[in-house]
Protein backbone atom coordinates (compact mmCIF):
# COMPACT_ATOMS: atom_id res chain seq x y z
CA UNK A 1 0.00 0.00 0.00
CA UNK A 2 1.41 3.43 -0.86
CA UNK A 3 2.09 6.13 1.69
CA UNK A 4 -0.84 8.56 1.73
CA UNK A 5 0.30 12.18 1.62
CA UNK A 6 -1.95 15.23 1.67
CA UNK A 7 -0.86 18.37 -0.16
CA UNK A 8 -3.00 21.28 1.01
CA UNK A 9 -2.93 25.05 1.37
CA UNK A 10 -5.14 26.48 4.10
CA UNK A 11 -5.60 29.97 5.47
CA UNK A 12 -5.36 30.66 9.22
CA UNK A 13 -9.18 30.39 9.42
CA UNK A 14 -9.15 26.96 7.73
CA UNK A 15 -10.38 28.17 4.34
CA UNK A 16 -9.06 26.10 1.44
CA UNK A 17 -11.32 27.43 -1.29
CA UNK A 18 -14.02 29.73 -2.56
CA UNK A 19 -16.41 29.28 -5.48
CA UNK A 20 -14.69 26.03 -6.54
CA UNK A 21 -11.27 27.69 -6.73
CA UNK A 22 -8.51 29.00 -4.53
CA UNK A 23 -9.17 32.01 -2.29
CA UNK A 24 -5.70 33.52 -3.01
CA UNK A 25 -2.84 33.58 -5.49
CA UNK A 26 0.44 32.05 -4.36
CA UNK A 27 2.73 31.36 -7.28
CA UNK A 28 5.40 30.07 -4.87
CA UNK A 29 3.01 27.44 -3.53
CA UNK A 30 2.04 26.33 -7.03
CA UNK A 31 5.74 25.71 -7.75
CA UNK A 32 6.02 23.68 -4.52
CA UNK A 33 2.88 21.72 -5.40
CA UNK A 34 4.39 20.82 -8.77
CA UNK A 35 7.69 19.76 -7.21
CA UNK A 36 5.97 17.61 -4.55
CA UNK A 37 3.60 15.85 -6.94
CA UNK A 38 5.55 15.49 -10.20
CA UNK A 39 5.91 11.86 -11.25
CA UNK A 40 3.51 10.61 -8.56
CA UNK A 41 -0.14 9.60 -8.70
CA UNK A 42 -2.45 12.40 -7.51
CA UNK A 43 -5.94 11.87 -6.12
CA UNK A 44 -8.59 14.57 -6.33
CA UNK A 45 -12.33 14.89 -6.30
CA UNK A 46 -14.36 15.65 -9.40
CA UNK A 47 -15.00 19.28 -8.42
CA UNK A 48 -11.29 19.86 -7.86
CA UNK A 49 -10.59 18.31 -11.25
CA UNK A 50 -13.24 20.58 -12.81
CA UNK A 51 -11.63 23.65 -11.22
CA UNK A 52 -8.26 22.68 -12.75
CA UNK A 53 -9.93 21.92 -16.08
CA UNK A 54 -7.55 19.24 -17.31
CA UNK A 55 -5.26 16.43 -16.23
CA UNK A 56 -2.01 17.69 -14.71
CA UNK A 57 0.95 16.57 -16.84
CA UNK A 58 3.64 14.25 -15.52
CA UNK A 59 1.36 12.63 -12.94
CA UNK A 60 -1.22 9.83 -12.93
CA UNK A 61 -4.46 11.79 -12.35
CA UNK A 62 -7.00 9.83 -10.30
CA UNK A 63 -10.43 11.42 -9.90
CA UNK A 64 -12.77 10.13 -7.20
CA UNK A 65 -16.41 10.67 -8.13
CA UNK A 66 -19.85 9.27 -7.34
CA UNK A 67 -20.82 9.79 -11.01
CA UNK A 68 -20.26 6.37 -12.59
CA UNK A 69 -20.50 7.86 -16.10
CA UNK A 70 -17.76 10.46 -15.51
CA UNK A 71 -14.77 10.29 -17.79
CA UNK A 72 -12.20 12.78 -19.02
CA UNK A 73 -9.01 12.56 -21.09
CA UNK A 74 -5.91 11.33 -19.28
CA UNK A 75 -7.60 10.59 -15.95
CA UNK A 76 -8.49 7.42 -14.09
CA UNK A 77 -12.04 7.75 -12.72
CA UNK A 78 -12.69 5.75 -9.56
CA UNK A 79 -15.58 5.59 -7.12
CA UNK A 80 -14.25 4.66 -3.66
CA UNK A 81 -11.18 4.86 -1.45
CA UNK A 82 -10.05 1.27 -2.07
CA UNK A 83 -10.14 1.90 -5.83
CA UNK A 84 -8.04 5.05 -5.30
CA UNK A 85 -5.36 3.03 -3.55
CA UNK A 86 -5.48 0.39 -6.27
CA UNK A 87 -5.22 3.06 -8.99
CA UNK A 88 -1.96 4.26 -7.40
CA UNK A 89 -0.52 0.94 -8.58
CA UNK A 90 2.93 0.15 -7.26
CA UNK A 91 3.78 3.82 -6.62
CA UNK A 92 5.36 4.31 -3.20
CA UNK A 93 3.24 7.40 -2.47
CA UNK A 94 -0.26 8.64 -3.31
CA UNK A 95 -0.61 12.43 -3.25
CA UNK A 96 -4.07 13.61 -2.12
CA UNK A 97 -4.69 17.09 -3.54
CA UNK A 98 -8.29 17.93 -2.62
CA UNK A 99 -10.98 18.94 -2.13
CA UNK A 100 -12.42 18.91 1.34
CA UNK A 101 -14.38 15.65 0.98
CA UNK A 102 -11.33 13.82 -0.34
CA UNK A 103 -9.16 15.24 2.47
CA UNK A 104 -11.80 14.11 5.01
CA UNK A 105 -11.65 10.60 3.54
CA UNK A 106 -7.84 10.47 3.53
CA UNK A 107 -7.01 12.12 6.85
CA UNK A 108 -7.66 9.04 9.04
CA UNK A 109 -4.96 7.14 7.12
CA UNK A 110 -2.67 9.98 6.04
CA UNK A 111 1.00 9.27 6.68
CA UNK A 112 2.17 12.79 5.78
CA UNK A 113 0.76 16.26 5.30
CA UNK A 114 2.48 18.98 3.26
CA UNK A 115 0.61 22.03 4.54
CA UNK A 116 1.00 25.55 3.24
CA UNK A 117 -0.40 27.81 5.93
CA UNK A 118 -1.51 31.03 4.23
CA UNK A 119 -1.13 34.15 6.37
CA UNK A 120 -4.65 35.42 5.69
CA UNK A 121 -8.26 34.94 6.74
CA UNK A 122 -10.19 35.13 3.46
CA UNK A 123 -13.87 34.53 2.92
CA UNK A 124 -14.43 31.00 1.73
CA UNK A 125 -16.92 28.17 1.37
CA UNK A 126 -14.57 25.19 1.63
CA UNK A 127 -12.54 24.33 4.73
CA UNK A 128 -9.80 21.92 5.70
CA UNK A 129 -11.44 19.18 7.77
CA UNK A 130 -10.47 18.89 11.43
CA UNK A 131 -7.69 16.41 12.15
CA UNK A 132 -5.69 15.30 15.18
CA UNK A 133 -2.57 17.46 14.95
CA UNK A 134 -1.13 15.63 17.96
CA UNK A 135 -0.96 12.47 15.82
CA UNK A 136 1.76 14.15 13.70
CA UNK A 137 5.22 15.48 14.34
CA UNK A 138 6.48 18.51 12.51
CA UNK A 139 9.45 17.78 10.26
CA UNK A 140 9.68 21.15 8.49
CA UNK A 141 8.58 24.73 9.10
CA UNK A 142 9.65 27.47 6.67
CA UNK A 143 8.10 30.94 6.80
CA UNK A 144 8.15 33.07 3.65
CA UNK A 145 7.36 36.68 2.88
CA UNK A 146 5.25 37.14 -0.25
CA UNK A 147 7.33 36.70 -3.40
CA UNK A 148 6.50 37.69 -6.96
CA UNK A 149 2.99 36.46 -7.72
CA UNK A 150 2.13 35.84 -4.05
CA UNK A 151 -0.75 37.72 -2.42
CA UNK A 152 0.17 36.73 1.15
CA UNK A 153 2.99 35.53 3.35
CA UNK A 154 2.89 31.79 4.00
CA UNK A 155 4.55 28.98 5.93
CA UNK A 156 5.38 25.51 4.67
CA UNK A 157 4.73 22.91 7.37
CA UNK A 158 5.48 19.24 6.80
CA UNK A 159 3.90 16.77 9.19
CA UNK A 160 4.58 13.06 9.57
CA UNK A 161 2.28 10.70 11.47
CA UNK A 162 3.76 9.31 14.64
CA UNK A 163 3.31 5.55 14.92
Amino acid sequence: MPLVTLVVAAARNGVIGRDNGLAWRLRSDLRRFRALTMGKPILMGRRTFASIGKALPGRRNIVLTRDRSFEAPEIVAIHDWEAALAAAGDAPELMVVGGAEIYRMALPVADRIHLTEVDAEPEGDTFLPEYDRAAYRETLRESHAPGEGDEHAFTYIDLERTR
